[in-house]
Parts: C-alpha cells; structure tokens; sequence
C-alpha cells in the first residue's frame, strides 16, 4: 500500500512512518525544510517539499497513493501561549484550506482512504459520563476549526472513499510540553484549569501513532483516540507530584480559568471518553491502560528533569537531618 502522510516530522507523525514502513508501506511524506526532509529519508520515506495551500502542488504528489494521512497541525511553542488567539492562526488555516485542499487531491487522485487528525475536547461537558463519540460537539472559537477538519473527511466518504477521523485525546510524553507540565508541577501548580474532580482525558504518544496504524482497517466514521481510563485531574496531576517528590499541588481557582475566555472553558469541561468503538472496529489497544502507568514512562525519558528532583529532595533530606543536629 502507497501511503501519503502530513505533519510527518510532528511528535506522533515521527512515529508514524517508522510503523508504516515497518508494515510495508512505501510512504511518501511532506517534509517542509532540508533538515526534516533528511530525516524522512533515512527513516525509509520519499520525501517532498509542498505546501498545503498549494492545491496543484497537491494533487501531483498524492497522486498514485491509495491513502492519504493528515497529521498536520502548527500548535503553540508552549502551554501558555496557547491563550493567546492569534497563535492558532496558522493551525485554523490548515484545519479548513489545507485538510479542503489534500481531501481535494485525494479524491481527484482516486485514494480509497483518507484519515484526519482531530481534537477531542471538541465535545462538551460530561461530568461522570462516559462519553462516546455521538456526545454533543461544543467547539469554541480556538477549536472551531476542528470541526473544518473533520467535515473534509466526511467529504471524501460522500465521494465514495473511506474517510476516517482520529479524535485523539491529550497527547503526553517526553517531549517539551511535558517538560513544561512537570516544571509547573515541580514548583506546586497544576497546569490543568478546572475542578480537581473533573476527568482529562489523554493518550500516550506511542499509543495514538498505534492508533492511526489501526485506522487503516477501520470503517469509515469517526473514533476516539484515549487511554482506557481516564483519570480525575487531581489523579492526573498527582501521578506527576508524586514522580517529582511534590507533597501537594494547588489548582487554578474556577475565576482564573474564566479569565482565560473560551480555551479556559473548553480546557476545564471533564471529559471522561470511552475509547471502545475504536477497540471494537480494529482491535487497537493502547500500551499503558492509564497515565499513571504512561507517565511514569514519559518520566524516566526527561532525566534531566528527573534527577534534580530526586537530588532535591536528597538536599532537603540532608538540610533536616542537619537542623536535627
């Protein structure tokens, strides 16, 4: 199989196309700078320089692809400015042009398959419920886009291919924003707005590249991407305190997450999301049944995170026994 992949060189895109050409796959991947596009190429991909906005440009390189895989996202360079609106510019303007433009190619170009990345916390509030993915959809002016996205897909399928949705939850693992998460919880602050008994859903990076793999075998329709149990966020967060030493964490007052606008409200809903359709269509399963188990993983890969915490908490050992002295 012919695989055309985006956001290829992205944090679940780079282990995507290890899988797939593991699998046999001939991947061929955007790669938008000389650097990215060497790394593609030793990895076993065919590498190509075209931009998403470029609907020519497009359809030329997927043509001859049986699927089409659409990672590609441009997120803020950290958690906080993640509040800021103009910094979701660019990832709007993929999420309707260029998922409109690569449906596009892929139809023309005759793909039978076409999967879209997408957000979870699309879907409104469900307090203790498990929610599945007919749960009413509650996009706010940072995520609306999403809802773009997801509409090309439905698209190819009207157009008679197989278009998939991948609703993937909180992504977690080492990477800079867990760096980030666990620095704030190192120095006693939850970085999750909301009640402290809400429920964060979340997926291991390895997990949801698992994820879009199994994709292939699936119909087409719409799946949540998520660990097996979602955890209430003062266990999400604690599972973190607990890694570095912290005794107690303090969460953000409701106040402050109304300050934050509509991305306060849409990051403090509890989303507790059932990922059975998924496991019931392709026999996916993820690899940690929790973030518990998953964090501490993502953990031992940030070491320079993890041994000043340990020496820390070694030092305030230390400082005690002296003063007892």
């Amino acid at each position: 199989m012919k695989t055309f992949i985006t956001g290829a060189t992205g944090v679940i895109g780079r282990k995507v196309v290890p899988r797939l050409i593991r699998a046999g796959h001939g991947v061929t991947a955007i790669g938008r700078s000389p650097e990215s596009r060497r790394a593609l190429e030793a990895a076993g991909a065919r590498a190509v320089d075209v931009s998403l906005f470029d609907a020519a440009g497009l359809a030329r390189a997927v043509a001859g692809h049986d699927t089409v895989v659409n990672l590609a996202t441009h997120m803020p360079s950290s958690i906080w400015k993640m509040f800021l609106p103009g910094a979701w510019r660019e990832n709007d303007r993929i999420r309707r042009e260029g998922s409109a433009n690569l449906v596009n190619a892929a139809i023309a170009t005759h793909a039978t398959r076409f999967i879209q990345e997408s957000f979870a916390p699309i879907y409104a509030d469900g307090a203790d419920r498990w929610l599945d993915e007919s749960w009413p959809a509650k996009p706010v002016s940072y995520n609306r886009s999403i809802v773009d996205a997801e509409r090309s897909a439905e698209r190819f399928t009207t157009a008679g291919g197989t278009g998939i949705v991948l609703r993937f939850a909180a992504f977690y693992g080492p990477d800079d924003f867990a760096r980030a998460f666990v620095n704030a919880v190192k120095k006693g602050w939850s970085p999750l707005a909301g009640s402290p008994d809400a429920f964060f859903s979340s997926v291991a990076h390895d997990d949801a590249a698992s994820a879009v793999l199994a994709a292939l075998s699936a119909r087409a329709g719409t799946y949540n991407v998520t660990d097996d149990e979602p955890l209430r966020r003062r266990d999400y967060v604690g599972t973190i305190a607990d890694l570095v030493g912290v005794r107690s964490v303090k969460y953000t007052p409701r106040w402050v997450a109304r300050l934050m606008g509509s991305l306060g409200e849409l990051m403090s809903r509890s989303l507790r999301m059932s990922n059975e359709k998924l496991k019931r269509e392709t026999g996916w399963k993820p690899s940690f049944p929790s973030a518990r188990e998953g964090w501490r993983e993502a953990f031992s890969a940030l070491a320079p995170l993890a041994r000043p915490a340990a020496g820390e908490r070694l030092d305030r050992e230390g400082a005690k026994r002296r003063r007892a002295l």
